[in-house]
Parts: structure tokens; sequence; C-alpha cells
């Protein structure tokens, strides 16, 4: 099984992990472990520790909480196999007699979220533009521009974009990241999901700035063309809290599109191990997601494909299948309506497994636009719902950013104006509704009067 282990290494070692400036390698973390066959491609990941106010819990996720990454609260990732019939002795053992290993977490299978399909488009892209308001939002100024937009998904190919939205697409190659082993250029890869998530988002937000993360292309044993592990999208946030860190404060804004998840528990640890992803909050992926949301970042993931009308095949949880960072209370998780207003059936259902009000609100999905499967095939499942919320998001950003609207107030400011679809208020088919672009603008209009 292939693990995420956890490691205390010295304070020199882990403040070279978390310095942007310095590329540490697993040889200088650690120098073995037993048991272990340690992923030397892998680059090691710092991860920030929670840190509650002065008396708080320090065991306790549930309270305000700074994240730190100073050599003496962080810990650092690296990634290895563990042998499945050495697996239990292994994770018994291994924190018992090495002091410097905090913990061994899953790293889960993580594919892209297709739909089962089969239905014809329901509208086009320009439907979509017009029911987000997009003439409204230009009007306001609100398009994007110096919005850092990033696509973690399969690479995007900027040229079939801009062929099939009309205007070039605005990549930000040096920015943009690979993980180990993946080669390519931002913007110049294959057509194909990360393509499609790229236009979608363009529709709300064309003048954002495209930040190609193409985790998806990661190759494992048994992989697909589409899937990728867990420990590159953990790669993958921590490049992204540098990107963050970079922007001035006053103008920071970084906008992350998710169409993907994890489907299956076979690739985790059981609910209740201390190493499980789909429902533990202090799994590192998850911690990092809270580091890099309080930092500034507004994180959108979908919902997924596994609602009860028109389940995804791979859709292998019983019940409550939003898990992991999908259902993380720190982000936007997305459901999909199609145009006409109503639930596509493979929209994933809440409760989720760490925040139980998931998904939070909806958006337009099913609809004819980046044609990235074909003239013929729609733009679909919540993956393409999520980038189209994306794209509403980083063009809020044009004129809000986080120092102005934090991404917890931006948060609630979407599920507050939602249009509401299901029963009154909250709901686990809609959340809190569709997205609703003048009731977000009027609100803006309000606190900008109530500023000035």
């Amino acid at each position: 099984m292939r693990v995420l282990i956890q490691l205390r290494p010295s304070p020199d070692v882990v403040a070279a992990v978390a310095d942007p400036g310095v590329t540490a390698t697993t040889a200088d973390v650690s120098d073995g472990l037993p048991g272990v066959v340690l992923d030397h491609s892998f680059t090691p990941v710092a991860v920030p520790r929670p840190v509650p106010a002065t008396g708080g819990d320090p065991l306790s996720l549930n309270q305000a909480l700074t994240f730190s990454l100073a050599a003496e609260h962080a810990s650092v990732l690296v990634r290895g196999e563990i042998s499945d019939d050495e697996l239990s002795t292994r994770l018994a053992l291994l924190p018992g007699t090495r002091s410097d290993v905090v913990g061994v977490h899953a790293d889960p299978v993580i594919e892209s979220n297709l739909t089962c399909g089969g239905d014809d488009p329901v509208g086009d892209w320009h439907d979509v533009e017009r029911l987000l308001g997009v003439a409204e939002l230009r009007a306001e100024g609100l398009d994007g521009t110096g919005v850092a937009l990033a696509i973690v998904d399969t690479g995007i190919n900027s040229a079939h974009v801009g062929r099939h939205l009309g205007s070039n697409p605005i990549v930000d190659v040096r920015n943009s990241w690979n993980p180990a082993g993946v080669s390519g250029t931002a913007g110049q890869f294959r057509v194909d999901h990360g393509t499609m998530c790229a236009f979608d988002a363009l529709i709300g937000a064309p003048r954002a700035s495209l930040i190609d993360i193409p985790v998806l292309l990661s190759r494992r044993p048994g992989g697909s063309a589409m899937d990728g592990l867990l420990s590159d999208a953990v790669a993958a946030f921590a490049h992204l809290r540098t990107v963050l860190a970079a922007q001035p404060q006053a103008t920071r804004s970084l906008v992350v599109s998710n169409s993907w998840g994890s489907f299956s528990p076979r690739w985790d640890f059981p609910i209740g191990h201390p190493g499980n992803y789909s429902d533990n909050a202090a799994h590192p992926f998850n911690l990092i997601i809270s580091s890099l949301e309080q930092a500034g970042a507004d994180v959108l993931f979908a919902a997924g494909n596994c609602g009860r009308d028109c389940r995804d095949s791979r859709c292998a949880y019983p019940d409550r299948p939003i898990g992991g960072a999908n259902s993380h209370s720190r982000v936007l998780s997305i459901g999909g309506v199609d145009t006409t207003g109503e639930r596509v059936g493979y929209s994933s259902q809440g409760p989720g497994r760490l925040s139980l009000r998931k998904p939070d609100v909806c958006a337009y999905t099913h609809f004819s636009g980046s044609q990235a499967f074909g003239a013929a095939e729609p733009d679909s499942g919540t993956s393409a719902a999520c980038p189209v919320a994306a794209g509403l998001v980083a063009a809020i950003r044009t004129r809000w950013p986080a120092s102005a609207l934090s991404p917890s107030q931006l948060r609630t400011l979407l599920r507050r104006t939602a249009d509401d679809r299901g029963g009154v208020g909250f709901d686990y088919d809609y959340g809190y509704g569709v997205l609703d672009v003048s009731g977000i603008l009027s609100s803006l209009r309000r606190r900008e009067l109530r500023v000035a």
C-alpha cells in the first residue's frame, strides 16, 4: 500500500523543507525506515502545525487556529510503500520504534469527476454566461484580471480553450507546477478533462491568470491516464502556498479549482484509523487545505458524481459519498444543476464526511462548451460545475481580494445569496441553492457603501 509518512526530523531539516528556495530530498529527511520502500522521486512536503490560541485545546481542530511552518512546529511528509502482507505489523511498529515518525497516512488514488453521461447537453456555454450574469460582472469590472486561478487536474491545452472560447487564455507558466515524472509545459498538455475545466472557469473570469497543475497525470503502477495519488496533490498545494505567500498582502487572490476526489475506501485506511483520509480532518492534506485557506486562498472542490439517480460506477462508498477534502469545512463543495436549474442526477448528495452541510452550493453543468471530449459531448459532471463556480469566485476577486473579503466571508456570502431550489434553507440535494450573481453583486455593493 502506498502511504504518506509524517516525520519530525531535526529543526534544520524541517526549515530546509519549508523553505521554497531550497530543494530538499527524501534522503535529506530520512536514511530509511524499516519495512518501507521510500519513493525518492517525491519531494518532501512541510506540514504546518495547527496552533490554538493561548489556553486552547492543543488536540482540537474545532476552534480558532493559526498554522505554523516554524521549524519547531512543522513536520515533514515523505512517500513510500509498505507491503500489504506487512502493513498491519509496520503500522504498529513504526511510531513505537522510531521517535521521528509522527504517523502513517493514506495516500489514496484520486480520480477526475466524470459522469455517467448519455444525455444530450442542456443548453450551451452562452446560456451559462447569461445565467452567471457575465455582462453584469463585466459592467462592474469583474473579469478576473490579476487573479490567479489554479486548475488542479490533467493539464490545460490553452490553444484549444482559446479556439472555442474566442479569446486567448492567460497561462501563468512561471507559477504552474508538474508532479515528479510528469513532463510537459503549462498550457500545452493534450486536450482532456483539465482543458474542459479551464474553459468552464474562464466563462466567468476570462482574464484570470491560469496556473496549470496536472496532478492527475502522475503515474503509478496500474494507473490510468486520468488518475493520480493524493500525495501529488499534497505537493501541489504546498507549491500553491508559496505562490500565495509571494503575492502582496493587500491584493492577495488565489482561487483553486479541484474537479476530482477519492471514490473508493479500498485505497484508504479504515474510518477511525489515525491515517484515514476520508473522515479525518487531521490528515495532512486536510491540514494543508486549512492553512492555505487561512492564508487567503479560495478552495473549491466538486461534490462528486455519486448522486442516487445516476451513480458513477466507481462510487464505492455505501453512503455519504462526499468525503475528504471535498467535504472540508473550509472549501466550497459544488453540486451540479443544468441550465434550467434542475439538479443533475449524478450530483452527490450530503451529508458530507468532514462537514455535514455539503454540498455548499450548486453551479451549472451538462452544457455544450469546451468540446474537450468531442463536439457532441457536454461539459458535464460536478467536474464542470466546480470550475464554473471557481470562475465566478475569480471574477469577484478582481476587486475584492482576500484582504477585503476573506475566503470565509466569501463562502458565507455565496451561501446566503444562493437561489434556494430545494427545501426551505439548506438541503442535501442543492446545498444552500444555486449561485445567484445578482444577489452577490447587490450584497457586495451594500458592503462597499458600508466600508466607504
